[in-house]
C-alpha cells in the first residue's frame, strides 16, 4: 500500500516528512487488547500520551500536560514530559495494563519523547 504525502516548503516540508515517518512506524506498530499502543503526540507547547486498543478503537488511558495535576507544575518541557509519562503509566496500571507497544508517531526518539518513555518504564509500564 503506497501513501503519498504532499510536500511544501519550510514547515510544511518538515510536517510532511514527520507524517511519512509516522506512516512508516504505524505499518509495523499495532495495539492489541493484551498489548495496547502507547502513542505520543508532541506539539511545541504540550505533550499528550494515550494508551489505545486498536482492535476496539478505544482509548484505555491518557495523560497530558493539560491535566490539572500537571498544568501548574514547575520545570521545563522535558520535566513535564516525564510527569506525563509517569501519570500515563499509573493510569494504565490502574486499568490493568502491564505491557504496551510504543508509538513515537514519527518523532525522533530523543528529548521529550525519550523522557516520557523512560518515565513510563520507571513507573512500571513494560515496553
Amino acid at each position: 500500500m503506497s501513501v503519498s504525502v504532499k510536500i511544501g516548503k519550510g514547515n510544511a516540508y518538515k510536517n510532511a516528512a514527520r507524517k511519512r515517518r509516522a506512516i512508516r512506524v504505524r505499518k509495523r506498530v499495532v495495539g492489541t487488547e493484551v498489548r495496547p499502543r502507547l502513542v505520543v503526540t508532541r506539539s511545541n507547547r504540550h505533550m499528550v500520551a494515550q494508551v489505545i486498543d486498536d482492535a476496539k478503537g478505544h482509548t484505555l488511558a491518557s495523560a497530558s500536560t493539560l491535566d490539572v495535576s500537571i498544568r501548574g507544575a514547575e520545570g521545563d518541557k522535558t520535566e513535564l514530559a516525564k510527569k506525563v509519562g509517569s501519570l500515563v503509566a499509573e493510569r494504565a496500571k490502574a486499568a490493568g495494563i502491564e505491557s504496551v507497544v510504543f508509538d513515537r508517531a514519527g518523532n525522533r526518539y530523543a528529548g521529550r519523547i525519550a523522557a516520557l518513555a523512560d518515565a513510563a518504564r520507571e513507573a512500571g509500564l513494560d515496553f
